[in-house]
């Protein structure tokens, strides 16, 4: 006989117990949290399109709208040599990566991992052993601190670098197989002769860009409050941050953008992408990034004015990456992914993936005592060997990455049609990302592995719902 009861939430359906919907839910009430559809905070935008990473935050005065729109315009057109007619917009090179922001950071998202000898979002910094009198690693002799594939016309490019990958495979404790792939660069076609002995060479991808000045607003004691150098609490988890020279107030400070946290500000960040990625000079770093014999071949070369971007439209620019909404997360009721957020406590990924913070007093408005969700402590966290690449910049040393935000992660595919993941895209998933974390990360690798298929699943939808 069919026997159908409810009871408790319950239902039995010829012998077998099927938890409701609701009980569900109600063993999930302790990571629900309110408000955490809105990543952002007031900066949060309901734009999931293609578009989604390059909406301006809700709330800007007209000023700052039209700054909005005018840095907008400077970071996705193409510079030019100069002499131009379009004079606003020459001074490109002499050596180059891209000739637009946009190049390594389409409709404002994530550069995409190369194969072969087209590098499209992926760069290559360069040192010795050494540091400057800043603290900044030293640039090798030949090529500098940035290896430039590309070059204007009638300049010789600095080479290339071809991108190959090897697979390397593996099970889970289940039985279940995985791959992860294994980056390797040849550098090819030097125009400047060899590289120095004992170069340290590090390829960084372009990351997506909402949220910028969110981050950029959090109180530096918010931030040291999270670091445990000496890992006082015995979770493993041992983050730090890393101090950098800020040109502005010529002094260390605390950083916090790039791979390795070493820029302080976002002025900086954006002048020092201008003159490395495109040759544009600003007056924050007046000189083009030439070597010795570089400057004696191109030195007097026509430039775009002096400087080549003018400080009006830099701080266009900066506004511009200032006010980057982020977009909203997407399921967060969603049985599965609350299963994922659960899973994702559990391995201690939030020890460094901090999921909420609040923002302090910031020059431009909107930013102020917001309450966001970036799930980053923009700390340095030693990622073991597997990541590592070798070479140290300011305070960070050849394992240490910053934690990168993960808000908007899910959307990649949408945004720029790839998944790649981490400092140089190797992980072509969510799933490949955790595998590649190691040192204070690799407790959380382990568990992972141990997870049957079902909760390994739901964390990656977790991730990829913010």
């Amino acid at each position: 006989m069919k026997r159908i009861g409810v009871l408790l939430g319950v239902v039995t359906v010829m012998g077998a117990t099927i938890w409701s919907c609701q009980t569900e839910r109600d063993a999930f009430a302790d990571v629900r949290e309110a408000g955490e559809e809105r990543p952002g905070g007031a900066l949060t935008t309901q734009d999931l399109s293609e578009n989604a990473f390059g909406n301006p935050a809700p709330g800007l005065n007209s000023a700052q709208s039209d700054q909005f729109v005018i840095g907008n315009s400077f970071f996705r057109s193409n510079w030019t040599a100069a002499p131009a007619s379009a004079t606003a917009r020459d001074g490109l090179g002499p050596l180059i990566n891209a000739n637009s922001c946009g190049g390594c950071h389409l409709r404002d998202g994530r550069g995409e991992a190369p194969l072969g000898t087209d590098l499209k979002g992926l760069l290559f910094r360069l040192s010795v052993p050494g540091m400057t009198a800043q603290g900044a690693p030293l640039p090798e002799p030949h090529y500098g601190g940035q290896f430039n594939n590309k070059a204007i016309l009638g300049v010789v490019a600095e080479g290339n670098v071809a991108v190959s990958y090897t697979e390397q495979p593996g099970h889970y404790a289940d039985g279940t197989p995985y791959s992860i792939r294994k980056p390797h660069y040849e550098f090819q076609d030097l125009g400047y002769g060899p590289m120095q002995p004992g170069t340290m060479v590090s390829p960084r991808i372009g990351p997506q860009l909402p949220g910028m000045g969110l981050l950029e607003a959090i109180p530096e004691g918010t931030l040291l409050a999270l670091a445990d150098p000496d890992d006082a609490n015995h979770d493993g988890i041992s983050g730090r941050p890393n101090y950098v020279w800020d040109y502005r107030q010529q002094k260390k400070v605390l950083g916090r953008f790039g791979w390795k946290a070493n820029q302080p500000t976002l002025e900086q960040q954006t002048a020092s992408a201008f003159g490395g990625d495109m040759g544009i000079t600003t007056s924050l770093f007046p000189n083009d990034e030439l070597t010795e014999i570089q400057r004696e071949k191109y030195g007097t070369l026509p430039n775009g004015g002096t400087p080549e971007i003018e400080d009006k439209n830099l701080d266009n620019v900066v506004m511009y990456l200032q006010t980057l909404a982020v977009p909203a997360r997407r399921e967060v009721a969603d049985l599965t992914v609350l299963r994922g957020k659960q899973v994702f406590r559990q391995l201690n990924c939030n020890g460094c993936h901090t999921p909420q913070l609040k923002t302090g007093t910031h020059a431009v408005n909107v930013l102020t005592d917001q309450p966001i969700r970036p799930y980053t402590d923009l700390l340095l966290h030693d990622m073991g060997e597997g990541l590592a690449d070798h070479r140290p910049d300011f305070e960070a040393t050849g394992s240490e990455w910053r934690t990168p935000p993960l808000w908007g992660i899910g959307l990649f595919q949408l945004v720029n049609r790839h998944t790649y993941l981490l400092h140089d895209g190797r992980a072509r998933s969510v799933e490949e990302a955790i595998l590649w974390h190691g040192g204070e990360a690799q407790k959380a690798n382990d568990g992972f592995r141990a997870l049957p298929k079902s909760d390994r699943d739901a964390l990656v939808k977790f991730v990829n719902s913010l």
